[in-house]
């Protein structure tokens, strides 16, 4: 049995992932800050739908610097196969109103919580001489978008130091990649809803991603058949980042 850490897994991505993996055979541990509630909801049905299957919801905060070292050091006693990085925190302003602090608090949850939680993880997998680490990054990191640069840049870091992560590990059979989602169609999403059908208009397949779809894409980059892909970004964004964007 392998097993896969999950941050932010309670809700929406985060969830549809879990249930990816455990579909897969792997037992899975996730992490949640704020959705107590649902996280337990969701540990308890995959118990009862998958019974040969461990999952653990496992409170964290990312931006929590302290009590993420001692998760991590934690996590160094044990065998991980994989690590899916899904929690992320939004701060949208323009470049022009940016204030630091809220910046650094959303590079702290979306990239160097990331960075910690591969340092510790990737010690087992190479050791094992096998494992697999996915990013879920945004397409706000490979196109300008009003409003999104701290945001887009804490996503844009990711790929940078997924690559080069990927570069380093490579020959040690350890697999680092970045999904790109676009707009996906969770509770996230809520506060554009007066928006949605421009947005969709916009889009070429005319639609939001669904969660299981970002979820699937996650699930074979953990599988056999995705041994050979690393240090890529796979957008996952109904064509948007294909679209030149001349509307005619």
């Amino acid at each position: 049995m392998t097993k896969v850490l999950v941050t932010g897994g309670a809700k929406g991505v985060g969830a549809a992932i879990v249930r990816a993996l455990v579909a897969d055979g792997h037992d899975v541990d996730f992490t949640y800050r704020s959705s107590g509630e649902q996280a337990q909801a969701l540990a308890a049905e995959i118990a009862e739908s998958a019974p040969g299957r461990s999952v653990r919801a496992l409170p964290l905060d990312l931006s929590d610097k302290a009590a993420l070292d001692a998760f991590c050091e934690q996590c160094e006693g044990e065998a991980w196969f994989g690590l899916v990085h899904n929690a992320g925190q939004p701060y949208d302003t323009l470049a022009a109103m940016l204030v630091q602090d809220k910046a650094e608090a959303a590079m702290q949850v979306n990239f160097w919580a990331f960075t910690r939680l591969a340092k510790s993880l990737m010690r087992g997998m190479i050791r094992a001489k096998a494992g697999r680490i996915v990013a879920i990054g945004s397409v706000a990191a490979l196109r300008g978008n009003p409003g999104n640069a701290a945001y887009a840049a804490s996503k844009g870091a990711l790929i940078s130091y997924a690559k080069t992560l990927a570069v380093e590990t490579g020959k040690r059979g350890v697999t680092v990649n970045v999904i790109a989602p676009g707009f996906v169609d969770t509770d996230m999403m809520a506060p554009y809803a007066a928006y949605r059908d421009k947005m969709e208009g916009q889009i070429p397949v005319g639609r939001f991603a669904r969660p299981e779809e970002v979820a699937g894409l996650a699930a074979f980059l953990m599988s056999p058949p995705a041994a050979y892909i690393t240090g890529t970004v796979l957008p996952i964004d109904g064509g948007l980042t294909a679209h030149l964007g001349v509307h005619r």
